[in-house]
């Protein structure tokens, strides 16, 4: 069935039947693009070659303790790299400093964090604390510093793709054993965090999400990254027995279209549809 016959048949089925919130929801479900165009659409994310880096910094890369990096771990334009051993940077991963690699890697996260500091603002945060806050997709701003105390939820509303992204003025800063929790037990692998000075992440805290920070990137002791990235543009990274992985938990599946198409418009539309889309061999 081709794509455009596929999409008439969703309009004509839709056109008096269901809500233009019901209509965007079918029409992301079976990945059509005449709904929502406005949109940050997750799938058009990328952190290109720093996505395999967990910890990329400018000048130096410091550690104490037994960190345990799962990812690569580089540094360009500088070439320091200390504390490991102790540290561990666990196979596949390796170590890029100042090579071809590292390079390219900060020419990506750089154009990331541009890309992410232009994005149209869905809500200003600026003044609240993040922490005890359930928050859905979208684009949060802070003018300033961002601080979380407590806990953050993320909501994804069911979409494996969901994307956030928080676009922070200056600082980045977690209390003590803070963390960013998901709603579901699932991870989402488009969390961004656009900082424009250092972020610090305070002991214990266990957080999920890229860090992309204009300068420094502090992990205190035992504070985690998972399902995420610290990357320093121009300046340091420094870890002290901490985790770090890109790895991400399964994500939970999309339910079928005509689960949700059924829970919408009810059991008789879903199967009119069903018997539309089933005669012309979708």
């Amino acid at each position: 069935m081709n794509d455009t016959l596929s999409k008439n048949m969703v309009r004509d089925f839709v056109a008096s039947s269901v809500t233009k919130s019901q209509i965007a929801l079918i029409g992301s479900i079976l990945g059509f693009g005449f709904i929502g165009a406005n949109s940050v659409q997750a799938a058009s994310i990328s952190l290109g070659t720093a996505s395999n880096f967990a910890v990329l910094a400018d000048s130096t890369v410091t550690n104490i303790g037994s960190s345990i990096i799962t990812g690569d771990l580089g540094v360009s334009s500088g070439s320091a790299v200390t504390g490991f051993p102790p540290g561990i940077v666990t196979p596949p991963g390796t170590i890029h400093a100042a090579d071809a690699v590292a390079l390219q890697a900060q020419a990506d996260n750089q154009a990331m964090y541009n890309y992410l500091a232009g994005l149209v603002l869905t809500q200003n945060l600026t003044g609240q604390n993040l922490g005890g806050q359930t928050l859905t997709p979208g684009v949060y701003f802070f003018s300033s510093s961002a601080q979380l105390t407590g806990t953050l939820t993320l909501n994804s509303l069911g979409d494996p793709n969901a994307l956030f992204v928080f676009q922070i003025g200056s600082t980045l800063t977690t209390a003590s054993n803070s963390s960013v929790v998901t709603n579901n037990g699932s991870d989402y692998p488009n969390v961004f965090f656009q900082v424009g000075s250092s972020a610090t992440l305070g002991t214990g805290t266990q957080f999920k999400g890229n860090i992309l920070a204009n300068t420094n990137i502090t992990l205190n002791t035992s504070a985690n990254i998972e399902c995420g990235r610290a990357l320093a543009q121009n300046g340091a990274v420094t870890l002290d027995t901490n985790n770090v992985s890109t790895a991400c938990a399964s994500i939970q599946q999309v339910p079928e279209p005509f689960t949700i198409i059924g829970t919408l418009v009810g059991s008789t539309a879903a199967l009119r549809m069903r018997k539309k889309l089933k005669a012309s061999g979708f």
